[in-house]
């Protein structure tokens, strides 16, 4: 009997060896991808603390471990279970390939495998994983040239580094800081059995959805470690009873997915690998800030979606209601958080930067900054009186514009504070008249505004801006005169080399006295004026409400003593929303749980605004000049 079977073998191993040289004459194929491997790697995103904001990748999620750095009972667990004559047969383990050929034979198809690690690697490289014969002899020929090209270590790196674990995680280190937040230096045995046993059936022995069957598997590993040899018995038993601690996590764990969307947009066009390169990005993010500013939209979105329903449950105006937020270190421009919508899942349009929205009454403080370094006071007064104005339409027809106050009132005359703490709309409009349309224009674009209409609408903010654009302009008042460029990126790595730095953006467009003088005012918009929705006790808050033809928009562009904050909220389609729906109502609001939850977490906060600020007298001189905080009694908010 055993020489028959010796007879057969000799016979099968003779055509099989045949059939191998006919195959071999027919491939084709470049095992360069194996020799000169190159995956693709996982890109991780940073925050100014260095906690992980986002994970980014195309296809493949994967960390690179060298083989120095792996483990030994890494290794010895899955020569355990897959090849244990690895470091003994050239690629191809033929005592194996015998007993499977009789087996495949006897049900006259591939029943068995007989696969070395190496011709894992090779299947999972370079051929696909049909069960035929000559696929087969591909993989035994292909796993020759590979041991003969491959030192056994460089193919255990390629094999660790390479292979599915489950998850959308690739390759092992891959998949232990996914399952166990741990790094493979830190895995316990049962933890490591658990790993290299996966790529047998990752979707199956996925411990986040069959952690019984994981376990199980790796217990499988374990006991043929003791088997072997290889632990001891304490080891096998500490192993055995060990239940690990698994994470469910996405593998992006993207938790600010507009700001990393839009970082990727700009530099995938300077990096065209960026999200298969491995890079390193840092951010000025910060993961607190993100968090809390996404609470602070949804709180406000809440808010107009609740009163909606009130007002009327079966007539919803705010079907495609959404908003944007910008948190940005005045002084440097760097966003601290971002979210360009409610939720990025149902909508991935940034509303932050690209949708181009009337700024409405937020876009006064330029005006009024204007008069301040003409020479006006905050006590000046201007006149808060009706106007009519006549224009021509696209057809030659004389028309009528008839601006008015919110809630339809005049004052006669009222102070440059009053008129922009209570946002009075005919003050502005004869403001921007005693200054000139044409100084107005200029001063405007002079603080960054583009495509300003030449009319006198623009003194309510008729033309569109986007929220980032906005933030930007509003630096000039919470950084002292001095504009900054918001900015996400502050470097950006590829292994041990730093590709580039971000260097900080600015211009000084007026003197700290003079923005001394608007912060003033803008502190009396949130004490008593259209923006007390925002108060929060202990902190010295600026601001402007603005609110858009027909409750369209709602804004409000607000500062602390080092941070700025912008909200806007409005429908996607332009529909209006409810007449209440002011800046102060809407918007006010999320400005002001923002802050209030940032003081919890960061005490340390500069609280106020400086009482004195520098004024220059000539290139070498400076003198100080008193903040001024004079206020009118006035306590009313009309809006517009």
């Amino acid at each position: 009997m055993n020489k028959r079977l010796t007879i057969v073998i000799m016979i099968m191993g003779g055509i099989f060896l045949v059939w191998l040289l006919y195959v071999i004459n027919q491939i084709r194929i470049d095992i360069n991808k194996v020799v000169d491997y190159n995956p693709p790697l996982t890109t991780q995103v940073f925050d100014k603390n260095n906690k992980l904001v986002a994970n980014v990748f195309d296809k493949e999620h994967r960390f690179y471990v060298q083989y120095k750095m792996i483990p030994e009972k890494v290794i010895e667990s899955l020569l355990a279970v897959e090849d244990t004559n690895f470091f003994e047969h050239n690629g191809i383990n033929f005592e194996a390939i015998n007993r499977a050929i009789l087996k495949d034979i006897s049900h006259m198809k591939l029943v068995e495998g007989a696969s070395t690690l190496t011709q894992q690697l090779v299947k999972t490289m370079l051929l696909t994983r049909e069960k035929k014969f000559t696929r087969k002899a591909k993989e035994v020929f292909l796993s020759l040239q590979i041991e003969s090209l491959l030192t056994k270590e460089e193919i255990l790196e390629r094999y660790l580094n390479q292979v599915y674990f489950g998850h959308g995680y690739y390759g092992i280190r891959t998949a232990a800081l996914g399952y166990f937040h741990k790094d493979l230096n830190q895995l316990n045995l049962k933890e490591i059995a658990m790993l290299v046993g996966l790529p047998k059936a990752p979707s199956f022995y996925d411990p986040t959805k069959n952690l019984k069957f994981s376990i199980s598997r790796g217990n499988q590993v374990i006991t043929r470690l003791k088997t072997l040899g290889w632990i001891n018995e304490k080891q096998y038993n500490d192993a055995i009873n060990f239940v690990p601690i698994i994470y469910n996590d996405s593998a992006t764990k993207n938790k600010a997915p507009y700001v990393v969307d839009t970082i990727l947009k700009d530099l995938e066009v300077k990096y065209p690998d960026i999200r298969t390169g491995g890079y390193k990005i840092k951010l000025t993010i910060d993961i607190d800030a993100q968090k809390l500013a996404n609470e602070a939209l949804k709180l406000g979105y809440d808010g107009i979606k609740n009163r909606d329903q009130k007002t009327d449950p079966n007539k919803s105006t705010s079907q495609t209601l959404n908003g944007a937020i910008i948190v940005l270190d005045s002084a440097t421009g760097g966003v601290l958080a971002m979210s360009g919508g409610i939720d990025f899942t149902k909508s991935s349009y940034n509303r932050a930067v690209s949708a181009l929205r009337q700024p409405g009454s937020s876009i006064k403080p330029f005006i009024y900054q204007s008069a301040l370094n003409l020479g006006y006071s905050t006590e000046s007064h201007i006149a808060d009186i009706p106007r009519t104005f006549e224009y021509k339409s696209s057809i030659n027809e004389i028309k009528k514009w008839q601006p008015k106050n919110y809630g339809n009132d005049y004052k006669g005359f009222v102070s440059l504070r009053d008129a922009l703490v209570h946002s009075r709309n005919l003050a502005t409009i004869n403001l921007v008249m005693e200054i000139g349309l044409s100084k107005v224009h200029k001063d405007l674009q002079n603080f960054g505004f583009r495509d300003i209409p030449y009319d006198m609408s623009v003194a309510l903010g008729s033309f569109g801006v986007t929220p980032l654009k906005l933030s930007e302009y509003y630096t000039v008042f919470s950084n002292k005169g001095v504009q900054v460029k918001p900015y996400f990126v502050t470097s950006v790595e590829k292994g041990s080399k730093i590709l580039e730095k971000t260097a900080i953006t600015s211009k000084t467009i007026a003197q700290p006295y003079q923005i001394a003088k608007m912060t003033s005012i803008l502190k009396d918009v949130v004490r008593y004026g259209t923006g007390t929705g925002s108060i929060v006790s202990g902190l010295d808050i600026a601001g402007k409400t603005g609110t858009t033809n027909k409750n369209m928009d709602a804004w409000f562009c607000a500062y602390s003593p080092t941070i700025q904050t912008i909200v806007w909220f409005g429908n996607d389609d332009n529909k209006p929303m409810r007449v209440s729906e002011t800046g102060g109502k809407a918007a006010a609001p999320a400005v002001g749980y923002f802050y209030k939850n940032w003081l919890q977490i960061h005490p340390e906060t500069k609280r106020y605004f400086n009482e004195f600020y520098p004024k220059k007298i000539d290139a070498n001189t400076t003198v100080e000049v008193p903040d001024l905080t004079e206020s009118s009694t006035i306590n009313s908010n009309i809006e517009f």
